[in-house]
């Protein structure tokens, strides 16, 4: 069985620190704290679970602390996790079955990471991390903000999940303060890091900002496929804001230059019809969207939703407005068969019920 460090930065994480190490200290062989400057009782908390915890000044640079974290490992593998993530019971067994059986070969350990969520506990937006990093092996992480690995070797695809259980917001301006000192300074940010200052910018409605950094992004051509085709999408949500409706939907189909249809792209533009009120149209896209198949494992971020339940309620609300009720509540059970407790779902079927009792 291969041995495992567990390796985190924190600071202030008094509130979550205990519920995330009692989640996975009894999977790992050894815990890694590097506090980045904590005034509350975060290092007296993971001393309860480990005494390897150290200092290390905060510069600005996430990646400067998950390596000094990563240097202070002795371990077969790192694994990182955030102080507000979490491993539930199943994918804490899922865990220990990996490590019992991993192929020592393997450089890099990626796995799913579920950090968004509906009313009712399920996963509304999934990507995959690298997870396990194989110690000593001459990877590192880079990227001051949005830090990556970027792996080498062989690669596996993991079952296990990390869950993002958040109790309080973050800073919401320290990342777009961070590339923007960046920037100040002269520093150029390579692709990955200007893709993600395009999203910081978007997220600060700073539509035209954003718009312009995603274009030179695409434009420059060296973006990873997938970051590529998130772009196209947030130019279309940036002019869609602007009021640019047109430009927003050729934003969106600029995506299939890319690579095939998403169904996280089809429902977007099966929207962009919805909200005409041109519901014939908005139909064909989230049919087509109900065709994609779902892949993980590309890398790219993954909204569950859009590969099953939310076309299929879209599709019940257009046949309604349409005037085809039954088709509509027969789109409207496919969804139920996805989410049978959605709220949504329930309203259409006692909607349809009094119509069928008029």
């Amino acid at each position: 069985m291969v041995s495992v460090s567990l390796c985190m930065i924190v600071k202030n994480e008094e509130d979550v620190l205990g519920r995330c190490l009692e989640s996975v200290s009894h999977l790992v062989d050894e815990i890694v704290i590097v506090d980045t400057g904590s005034t509350d009782r975060t290092k007296e908390i993971a001393a309860r679970f480990t005494d390897k915890i150290f200092d290390f000044p905060w510069r600005d640079d996430f990646a400067a602390a998950r390596n000094e974290s990563f240097s202070h490992a002795s371990m077969d593998y790192c694994m990182w996790l955030d102080a507000d993530d979490v491993l539930l019971e199943e994918d804490q067994k899922a865990f220990l079955a990996l490590k019992e059986t991993l192929d020592p070969a393997v450089s890099v350990v990626m796995a799913p990471y579920h950090t968004g969520f509906d009313q009712g506990g399920h996963v509304t937006f999934s990507y995959y991390r690298e997870r396990l990093i194989k110690n000593r092996a001459g990877m590192a992480w880079a990227g001051a903000v949005h830090e990556a690995v970027t792996p080498t070797g062989k690669v596996l695809y993991a079952d296990f999940a990390v869950t993002h259980r958040k109790t309080r917001p973050s800073d919401p301006d320290r990342n777009l303060r961070i590339y923007q000192a960046q920037l100040d300074a002269g520093k150029e940010l390579e692709p990955r890091q200007q893709f993600y200052y395009g999203r910081e910018l978007y997220y600060h409605h700073r539509w035209e900002d954003a718009l312009e950094t995603f274009e030179r992004f695409l434009e420059d051509g060296r973006g990873w496929v997938e970051n590529s085709i998130d772009a196209c999408c947030h130019c279309a949500y940036c002019h869609k804001e602007l009021g640019h409706d047109q430009a927003a939907l050729t934003a969106l189909f600029r995506t299939f230059v890319y690579d095939r249809p998403r169904a996280e792209t089809c429902c977007d533009i099966g929207l962009w019809f919805f909200q005409k009120e041109e519901y014939r149209q908005a139909t064909y896209w989230y049919a087509l969207a109900l065709t994609c198949a779902r892949d993980d494992r590309r890398g790219g971020f993954v909204s569950p939703d859009c590969y099953g339940y939310l076309p299929c309620l879209q599709l019940c609300v257009c046949y309604s407005r349409l005037g085809e009720q039954t088709r509509a509540a027969a789109f409207n059970e496919l969804a139920a068969a996805y989410k049978p407790d959605s709220p949504a779902v329930l309203r259409n079927r006692e909607w349809f019920r009094s119509l069928a009792s008029a």
